[in-house]
């Protein structure tokens, strides 16, 4: 019996979902985004493609009938609208997103209709949670107690390609990746909860060693604390998860927060295409559009490390041509127009490769008093001729739930996110011999 598997979304991390099960001859895939355009593109001659609305519930619940499975791979407030017509259609689902409140709310809806709906099996989370689980479980069974955990992931261009003043390529929408900078963070250092305000998260971060070769510094991600629970291991006293970027990123984006550009509010200014450093001049109060009076007026209200670091990060403002005649792209407020114009200059251009870069490091105490750290590390870069980084580290974990859930692997109904060895057993296997996705684990 071929199964059939729904695809939504139509973002650059699905290809290789879709590549891998439309591979299987057991599995045929068809792709849905809200435009016909974009579902061809990314089904290619591999797979099928229609044209799907997920908010209309009639259309979503006549395709869901039609399938065995639903990949939801679209923005994840829709996905509790997915898992709702999977519930009544009795059908699985696998994503790649947090479990969210919402989604926890239909737990035993899911449980009674007896269908899996697997979660957080892409690289951040997925990836991340199969190495945590598989070293937490190593450890405890040997009698151990893992006193600090801390794991930085970043996706960032490879060291040779990150030319220009952030350090940074968008490979998708560069809003989300500016609005995560303004999140505050809270997580557990030595026995206590820190938290760290959105203003302060780009203050706060700190180099972090993973290899001599890359200059690495992380900040902390939203709400660790939760991973005591989560992870089962109560005993720890340090939990940290966060971002990894090259150094001089938060820096750059601090005077960017500092200048008001990470706003969402309306702005008139940024509502027709005049010069930026008009727009510019407008919004921070300079006496002029002048270079001079533009510059004076961002040292008056931003703050810099030092002489040498202001100087580095005028001239980047300047790259981006916020000094410029050029023209604003209207975008209605602060955030979205800066975002129109970090997507023009820092794209990845055809040849440039992706790096991921994940660590996790584990502080061990043994029964008889000895500690011992441990690392376990995954470094890839992207094929400019096939797969981003992310893509396949994000979309081949995906491919390998879905069909994990549909050869019964994985059958026990509910809601599920990877952080047990039985689930998590069967898919690093698959990952490692298969597709050589794996993290290098190490004793300092």
């Amino acid at each position: 019996m071929v199964k059939q598997v729904l695809l939504l979304g139509s973002g650059f991390v699905a290809k290789p979902t879709v590549d891998i099960l439309s591979a299987n001859k057991d599995i045929e895939v068809t792709v849905a985004c809200r435009t016909l355009e974009k579902a061809k593109e990314l089904a290619g001659s591999v797979a099928k493609a229609i044209s799907l609305d997920v908010t209309d519930e009639a259309a979503l619940d006549a395709a869901v009938s039609q399938v065995d499975l639903v990949i939801s791979l679209i923005p994840y407030i829709y996905h509790a609208t997915v898992v709702k017509s999977a519930i009544k259609n009795k059908k699985n689902v696998v994503t790649t997103s947090y479990i969210n409140p919402q989604l926890k709310a239909l737990e035993q809806q899911i449980k009674d209709a007896g269908i899996v709906v697997m979660n957080e099996i892409g690289l951040d989370p997925g990836i991340d949670h199969l190495y945590a689980v598989k070293t937490i479980d190593e450890v405890h069974r040997a009698g151990g107690k893992i006193k600090s955990f801390l794991s930085y992931c970043g996706g960032l261009p490879s060291p040779e390609d990150s030319d220009n003043p952030l350090g940074y390529k968008f490979s998708w929408s560069s809003r989300g990746v500016l609005l995560a900078l303004t999140n505050q963070a809270k997580y557990w250092k030595d026995g206590k909860i820190e938290e760290v305000s959105s203003e302060e998260l780009m203050a706060s971060a700190k180099p972090y060693f993973i290899y001599p070769g890359f200059a690495f510094v992380c900040y902390p991600n939203r709400d660790s604390t939760t991973y005591k629970e989560l992870y089962n291991i109560p005993e720890a006293e340090t939990v940290i998860r966060g971002t990894l970027r090259f150094q001089g990123f938060p820096e750059f984006v601090k005077v960017l927060v500092d200048l008001g550009f990470l706003k969402e509010d309306a702005n008139e200014i940024f509502s027709k295409p005049i010069a930026w450093k008009d727009a510019l001049a407008q919004y921070i109060g300079a006496p002029s559009s002048s270079e001079a009076d533009l510059v004076s007026t961002i040292a008056s209200k931003a703050t810099f490390k030092n002489e040498a670091d202001q100087q580095r990060i005028i001239n980047g403002l300047r790259w981006l041509g916020l000094f410029s005649d050029n023209a604003i792209t209207p975008r209605g407020n602060p955030l979205d127009t800066l975002c129109a114009t970090l997507e023009e200059l820092m794209q990845f251009e055809e040849h440039e490769r992706d790096l991921v870069c994940l660590q996790h490091k584990f502080g061990i105490e043994w029964a008889d008093g000895s500690s011992e750290t441990r690392t376990s590390t995954l470094v890839e870069y992207g094929d400019p001729k096939g797969y981003s980084a992310m893509a396949k580290l994000v979309g081949v974990p995906c491919a390998v739930a879905v069909e994990q859930v549909l050869d019964g692997t994985l059958s026990t109904p509910g809601l599920w996110a990877p952080m047990t060895p039985e689930i998590n057993n069967p898919l690093m296997k698959t990952l490692k011999e298969k597709y050589g996705i794996f993290l290098t684990e190490k004793t300092l």
